[in-house]
């Protein structure tokens, strides 16, 4: 599997978070921290996107970071991600992201 695939199986590679800090693309940034502090209704400003992927060391956003439940439970686990735990398919936490982004049980499983 490849490393920028998330815990939650989203390829990093395809994050406008990821894309503005390797391109360091200040415009990306703007517009991302506007689309995610509308859609999470949190104070996310343009210096917070910065992020190099959330199972690669480096840089990530404060919620990739520290608040995710999803990566938070993979390191307590051990897991590389969420694919090798075997309580992937009645895992309410992943199953919002999978829901929403059905490509991503591919990534885990793939």
């Amino acid at each position: 599997m490849k490393d920028m695939i998330a815990y939650c199986g989203l390829d990093c590679e395809k994050c406008d978070a990821y894309l503005a800090t390797i391109h360091d693309d200040q415009a990306l940034r703007e517009k991302t921290a506007k689309l995610w502090a509308e859609l999470n209704q949190a104070p996310i400003l343009p210096e917070h996107i910065n992020c190099q992927g959330c199972r690669v060391a480096g840089i990530k956003t404060v919620f990739c970071d520290s608040l995710c439940g999803i990566r938070q439970c993979a390191l307590k686990k051990g897991v590389a991600t969420c694919g090798d735990c075997p309580e992937l398919e009645k895992c309410e936490i992943v199953g919002m992201v999978i829901a929403n982004n059905p490509e991503t049980l591919k990534n885990l499983k793939g």
